[in-house]
């Protein structure tokens, strides 16, 4: 892989290329893990599509009562590899960074995890166990390594967290403004042909897409969405990739 790189809100797009197989330039998609409620149906989609993806993994909790990194899953992550797609990292117990405390230290709330809901302050280590966590559990599941990038929850945190995990390896991914697919969004508001209508219009070559493989509050599951939305970007003579391909994040 290349250099690391921090990436920002708005810097993720304009690097997909432009060729006579992919006159409408590369797009990245990724999906971080959610609830995983959909996490089969948006499989067979990629399949049907022949569209390689980025997941990026935390162990959240399911509707069966297990979570997305348990023994249930082995044969999902495995299957996933098979198909080439590429794996980065969302924290083990889905951490949100809150800021910096006085003397340095970052202060983290895991949402899942034996310090749930509580308010946690980490220093760099603490940070790279906790990333270096979700990577062991995924090379116990399906004997490969992830690639070294990570996506924090909500897709932010302090500078300084963002430092100290480059500083260990990971590479920090955003999306881009146009890649926020919406389906962290309520249904009643954003029905998913408005927000099909509004990617298809505004996704441009290079964009960095984002969506769950379940989200527990939308009450329309988006999920079925990237059905028309891939075919309708390749229509555009757009092609996917994951971002092992991506100029910044290459292998």
């Amino acid at each position: 892989m290349g250099a690391l790189l921090l990436t920002v809100p708005g810097g993720a797009s304009g690097v997909g290329k432009v060729d006579g197989n992919c006159p409408g330039g590369t797009v990245y998609l990724t999906l971080d893990t959610g609830s995983m409620r959909h996490a089969e149906p948006i499989a067979q989609i990629l399949r049907r599509h022949g569209v390689k993806a980025t997941f990026f993994l935390a162990n959240e909790k399911t509707p069966a009562g297990g979570y997305a990194l348990d023994e249930t899953w082995t044969a999902y992550w495995r299957e996933r590899v098979a198909e080439g797609h590429a794996f980065g990292n969302h924290t083990f117990d889905h951490v949100y960074f809150r800021g910096v405390s006085a003397d340095g230290r970052f202060l983290a709330r895991p949402q899942f995890g034996a310090q749930a809901d509580r308010s946690v302050q980490w220093d760099g280590p603490a940070l790279c166990r906790e990333l270096d966590r979700v990577e062991a559990r995924f090379r116990e599941l399906t004997g490969q390594s992830l690639d070294r990038v990570w996506r924090a929850p909500g897709g932010k945190a302090p500078a300084e967290v963002m430092a100290a995990a480059r500083a260990c390896g990971w590479a920090h991914v955003y999306w881009a403004p146009a890649g926020f697919l919406g389906d962290e969004l309520p249904s009643d508001r954003f029905p998913n042909d408005k927000l099909l209508r509004q990617s298809l219009a505004s996704i441009r070559v290079g964009d960095i897409l984002m969506a769950h493989l379940g989200i527990w509050s939308r009450v329309d599951p988006y999920a079925p969405t990237l059905d028309p939305l891939i075919a309708g970007l390749k229509s555009r003579g757009m092609c996917f990739a994951t971002l092992r391909e991506h100029p910044e994040y290459r292998r």
